[in-house]
């Protein structure tokens, strides 16, 4: 895309292994001191996201010219791992924010990306795709919020809900249906201002806890989109939409990943210095199993992750194996973090430790970018299983 060349970030010259060590001292140093703080206030992290622009994980994909970090998808996946095992709702939402600048260099129009990249780059503004409605979760193809062609370009009406970062979100890659009843033929994509009229932003939602993820909806009343704002035409935005998701699954299913392996790592230092019945608890041979079956199914959600996200830096269909991935790192996830909280007895309860808040987050991922039965459904057509 032709876009005026903005300041390369520093850290695009560093190494992988280099961008890595900082995005976890970044994870270890300023999010998990925030991270009960968020949790008590119910809000997002929003503090943070300069910090996160200043080391460049607002930008992964974008080009170097165009001040990102010039890394492929399977990169931002690694940086999904590390900053999930700290928290999974401030990944989220940080992935999210840094989606939105990517889908715009690739897919607006060079004037309409210019006006919002600088500041998505930066962490000045908040990013959200907006999907899902009150009525149209996993079944994408059924949403009713409509485009209708008018002077100005379209005028968007209707509600969208459960969107990740909708309560700060001022960026928006949004869906909508240009023509009742064409179902995914008639859906095409927006990019949508938060700052303009018509755009109304709900409350966000009280949840069990993970609310750094701010999860909510927001209106649109005769909302005002431009012609050159249509991200996405009738009949190609749905398949666009579709291939987003599966780099979604991946890096969910990686972070899941990711909150298993802090849980393992809290587990196993405990083991070695927690005594019972006159010895470690590293000992007991039936404690040392326990672990040593979680390691061995983190390795294996860990290899399919790794698939996945090579396929997708290759330019391959990955719908199965992102599906395969999150499904088998979100059920990995959900069985393996009590079963290391287990292992830590009543000490496990503690808010200090990760295996309450990781098991929350690991249960958001069973929902968000397909939930698991959707999952199975798409695994099922893949095989070519179908129902009579």
């Amino acid at each position: 895309m032709p876009l005026h060349t903005m300041t390369p970030n520093p850290h695009a010259q560093l190494s992988d292994a280099e961008l890595l060590r900082l995005t976890e001292s970044f994870a270890r140093e300023l999010v998990a001191p925030r991270v009960a703080h968020w949790e008590a206030q119910r809000r997002m992290g929003r503090e943070l996201l300069a910090q996160a622009g200043a080391l460049g994980l607002l930008g992964m994909e974008l080009p170097v010219e165009q001040g990102g970090l010039g890394r492929p998808f399977s990169f931002k996946v690694r940086v999904a791992e590390t900053l999930a095992q700290v928290d999974f709702a401030f990944t989220m939402s940080l992935l999210n924010t840094g989606n939105l600048s990517t889908k715009l260099w690739r897919d607006a129009k060079p004037e309409v990306a210019r006006r919002y990249l600088n500041g998505l780059l930066c962490g000045q503004r908040v990013g959200c795709t907006a999907l899902t409605e009150p009525h149209a979760g996993s079944d994408f193809a059924a949403i009713t919020t409509t485009a209708t062609r008018v002077a100005q370009g379209w005028r968007l009406d209707g509600r969208k809900a459960w969107i990740t970062n909708a309560t700060e979100a001022d960026v928006v890659v949004l869906y909508a249906q240009t023509e009742p009843a064409a179902g995914a033929r008639g859906v095409a994509g927006f990019v949508v201002d938060g700052r303009r009229e018509g755009f109304i932003r709900e409350g966000g939602f009280a949840l069990g806890g993970q609310h750094a993820i701010g999860a909510g909806g927001f209106t649109l009343n005769g909302y005002i989109a431009q012609a050159d704002e249509c991200i996405g035409a009738p009949g190609q935005a749905f398949k666009m939409a579709m291939n987003s998701i599966n780099g979604a699954r991946t890096y969910i299913a990686a972070m899941c990943c990711g909150m298993v392996a802090e849980c393992l790592r809290v587990a196993q230092a405990y083991g070695q210095q927690r005594h019972s019945f006159g010895q470690k608890l590293a000992g007991h041979q039936g404690w040392r199993w326990r672990l040593a079956q979680a390691s061995a199914e983190l390795a294996a959600a860990r290899l399919m992750v790794r698939q996945a996200a090579q396929a997708i830096d290759a330019g391959h269909d990955a719908q199965l194996m992102a599906a395969q991935a999150k499904l088998l790192a979100t059920q990995m996830a959900e069985r393996q973090i009590p079963v290391l909280a287990q292992a830590m007895g009543a000490e496990g309860l503690r808010e200090q430790h990760p295996f309450s808040r990781h098991l929350l987050g690991a249960r958001v991922a069973g929902f968000v970018d397909g939930s698991s039965e959707m999952l199975l459904e798409r695994i099922a057509a893949t095989m070519g299983i179908a129902a009579q």
